[in-house]
C-alpha cells in the first residue's frame, strides 16, 4: 500500500475536484533514470540545476582514468536521492505557493485514493478535531523525561 498526501487549491477545495493534487509517498523510477528531466517536468528549477551540475560532475569523472567509480557513485547517488525524496519537495514547494495540505490516505493506487478522500470529504468537510483538555488521561506516576528523543535523533516535532 502506498500513501499518497492529498494538497488543495489556495482558494480552498475545488467544487469538480480536478485541481486537487494527491501526491504519492514512495521511490519513483523515472526520477531515479532521469532526475534532471522528472524535476523539471515538476517545476522544481533550482534541484533540477543541481542535479544537473551534479550528473555533469560525475559524468566528467567517469571519464577520467581511475575516477570512474566515483563519478558513477555521484550518478547513483543523484538519482537515488531525486527518486526517493523528489516526490516530497514537490509537495513541500507547493504548500510554499498556498497550497494545503488536506490529509494522508493509503491505498494501493491512485484511483482508490481518490474515492477513499472524496468519499470522506464529502460526509463532513467541516469537522471540527480539536481536543478539549478534559479529554486528555491525566497520569498518576510522575511524567517521565521530557526532553525528546534520545541520542539526539530527529524527534516527531521536527527539531532536534
Amino acid at each position: 500500500m502506498a500513501s499518497y498526501l492529498i494538497l488543495t487549491p489556495p482558494g480552498g477545495a475545488d467544487r469538480d475536484q480536478s485541481k486537487t493534487r494527491f501526491v504519492r509517498d514512495g521511490f519513483s523510477f523515472l526520477a531515479f533514470v532521469f532526475p534532471t528531466l522528472w524535476l523539471l517536468w515538476h517545476r522544481q528549477w533550482l534541484a533540477a540545476i543541481a542535479a544537473f551540475l551534479l550528473q555533469g560532475i560525475g559524468g566528467e569523472l567517469m571519464s577520467r582514468e581511475g575516477f570512474g567509480p566515483a563519478g558513477f557513485a555521484i550518478l547513483f547517488g543523484t538519482g537515488l536521492l531525486v527518486a526517493l525524496e523528489g516526490r516530497k519537495l514537490y509537495a513541500d514547494s507547493l504548500v510554499a505557493r498556498g497550497w494545503k495540505e488536506e490529509g494522508l490516505v493509503s491505498a494501493s493506487r491512485l484511483g482508490v485514493a481518490e474515492d477513499i478522500y472524496f468519499a470522506g470529504a464529502e460526509n463532513d468537510p467541516n469537522e471540527d478535531i480539536t481536543i478539549k483538555s478534559s479529554d486528555i488521561p491525566t497520569r498518576s506516576a510522575p511524567a517521565a523525561r521530557s526532553g525528546g528523543p534520545a541520542l539526539g535523533l530527529i524527534g516527531y516535532d521536527g527539531g532536534r
